[in-house]
């Protein structure tokens, strides 16, 4: 897992290049936002357990056949497997926004994911919809002034909405 400075430079070293001009302003950015990016991070980490309870309840009462008998999740175990999966890929989410690098999200939680559910027989469409009922939860927890630190939070939301878009779509 490489954080955003480590990748730039990984990157430049790889090409035999300097650090561009354009890299460092980038890299600045991100650290002047800082203070907003932990925020958005503790705010999602302090809610996690909601934010997977309400978005599996709201996906069951949009997909009741999830939970009926021969549903994937119905029985308890199944029911536990699919709100350990929305938290694994929730927390993985906060691991790229803090870092501000997908690379994490990508190697240790996203690749092979959707092929997984295929073997499990797990409808990707049904598992990406649980990921976009997340997203809206966070994305109102980083929204709300009250949580995160003073100023613009657009590229934030941006930069979160764009980790649970590549969740979504690498299960789908």
């Amino acid at each position: 897992m490489l954080d955003a400075f480590a990748k730039v430079v990984s990157q430049a070293d790889a090409r035999g290049e300097y650090i561009t001009g354009a890299q460092l302003d980038a890299l600045d950015q991100m650290v002047a936002e800082g203070n907003k990016r932990m925020d958005a991070v503790n705010g999602i980490t302090s809610n996690a357990s909601a934010i997977v309870a309400n978005a599996a309840r709201s996906l069951f009462a949009e997909q009741p056949q999830l939970i009926q008998p021969g549903g994937n999740a119905y029985t308890s175990r199944r029911m536990a497997a699919c709100l350990r999966d929305m938290e694994i890929i929730l927390r993985y989410i906060t691991y790229a926004m803090f870092s501000g690098d997908a690379s994490a999200l990508d190697d240790r939680c996203l690749n092979g994911l959707r092929e997984t559910y295929i073997a499990l027989g797990t409808p990707g469409s049904s598992v990406a919809a649980g990921v976009q009922k997340m997203k809206e939860a966070a994305v109102a927890i980083v929204s709300d002034s009250s949580n995160v630190t003073n100023g613009d939070c657009s590229s934030l939301i941006s930069e979160l909405s764009g980790y649970f878009d590549r969740a979504a779509s690498a299960v789908a």
